[in-house]
């Protein structure tokens, strides 16, 4: 599957070969900064509509668009690395490992931010 070798190859490193995220993604580093929260259910990815998913990979996080107002992280931007089609199978990737409840909650967010 594409989506699963690009994650693999570029976000597994961070967000876990599991999707499982950091260890305690949800303490702040001596940074200041979060750990990679995982993809599976029990993150947050899931509270995200798609094209705000798809603005993190393509573009980091970005304070006040895609995170709070300074806002700081260690997510990089893949925009030059890659290309919209790969964000996005990536994404069915991730999203192809949740349960349908979960599943369907996104697809909800999804479509009230349209």
């Amino acid at each position: 599957m594409l989506g699963q070798s690009i994650y693999v190859m570029h976000c597994a490193v961070c967000h876990g070969e599991s999707l499982q995220g950091q260890e305690n993604w949800r303490q702040r580093l001596p940074n200041g900064r979060l750990p990679a929260p995982p993809h599976d259910p029990t993150g947050h990815t899931w509270h995200h509509s798609d094209p705000m998913l798809v603005d993190m990979v393509k573009n980091g996080l970005v304070p006040g668009r895609t995170a709070p107002p300074g806002y700081e992280s260690d997510m990089p931007a893949y925009r030059n690395i890659l290309v919209d089609e790969d964000i996005v199978a990536v994404l069915a990737y991730i999203k192809s490992t949740w349960p349908p409840e979960v599943l369907q909650a996104q697809k909800q967010t999804t479509l009230r931010q349209q």
